[in-house]
């Protein structure tokens, strides 16, 4: 794996991750959310995740696992790789504390005015994100590796995502604090746990990278973009009640990238 590879890889997931202080910006900063902006944003973020694991990662883990394994047995890899990457992420799901912080809970920038005492909520948070997030990292720095025209839209795509999050760990601790920088910088640490997350991969992962773990690999990061498209990104832009925005939204991330596959790679 050549240095500038790796370097790009843990650049954009870096990038991908210290997005959550944008959404932190945007909860201070503002006076009331932008819904049709992050409605359609995340809907877009949504096409693009579907549309590049269904079309280009997942067809490409075929073709790396098939050579080596049959294509009987490929195909068995590719499947348990998918649904393990699925599994995988709904098991972390599972053991956030659901009672104390949804991670997927929508939060606006006008929520700050209530009157509640939600710094204990704001941290849990904090934290769940950070254990969420931590597998998204390692999927940023995963795609990285591969074709930047794949991996530049993919850590676009995450980096929205990751928008909403910030709020909802800045906005309670804010309200609970008064502090503005307390809220900053604990949405901002909680995005770090995506470089963590490629930190991992690179010394977990790249010592043993072969054909048949890339494939692997491929498959389940695809298995993971999928869960979060539809468990995260499109509910969340429901939740904003713009339906045909998020819709819209998500059929324009489909069509840039089929295109950007299309002309560039």
């Amino acid at each position: 794996m050549e240095e500038h590879t790796l370097w790009i890889a843990f650049g954009l997931t870096l990038i991908a991750g210290l997005s959550t202080g944008i959404g932190s910006i945007m909860a201070l900063l503002a006076k009331r959310t932008n819904t049709n902006f992050l409605c359609a944003s995340l809907g877009f973020s949504a096409g693009v995740m579907l549309y590049v694991s269904f079309m280009e990662m997942i067809p490409n883990a075929k073709d790396a696992l098939e050579p080596i394994f049959g294509e009987k047995t490929g195909m068995l890899y590719l499947i348990l790789s998918f649904f393990g990457g699925i599994a995988m992420i709904m098991l972390i799901d599972f053991f956030i504390p659901q009672t104390a912080a949804n991670p997927h809970e929508v939060y606006r920038v006008e929520e700050m005015e209530t009157n509640h005492s939600l710094k204990r909520v704001g941290l849990v948070m904090a934290l769940s994100l950070a254990i969420h997030n931590f597998p998204e990292g390692i999927a940023t720095f995963v795609s990285g590796l591969g074709s930047l025209d794949i991996a530049i839209p993919i850590t676009v795509a995450i980096a929205i995502h990751n928008i909403p999050e910030g709020i909802a760990v800045s906005v309670p601790i804010y309200h609970a604090t008064g502090n503005r920088k307390k809220a900053f910088w604990w949405s901002f640490l909680s995005g770090l746990a995506e470089p963590l997350g490629a930190v991992a991969a690179y010394f977990f992962l790249l010592p043993y990278w072969t054909p048949a773990l890339n494939g692997v690999i491929l498959a389940a990061v695809s298995g993971i973009m999928v869960f979060i498209s539809l468990d995260e990104l499109l509910p969340t832009a429901e939740k904003f009640g713009k339906h045909h925005l998020s819709i819209g939204g998500l059929v324009a991330g489909m069509l840039l990238m089929a295109v950007s596959l299309y002309l560039f790679v």
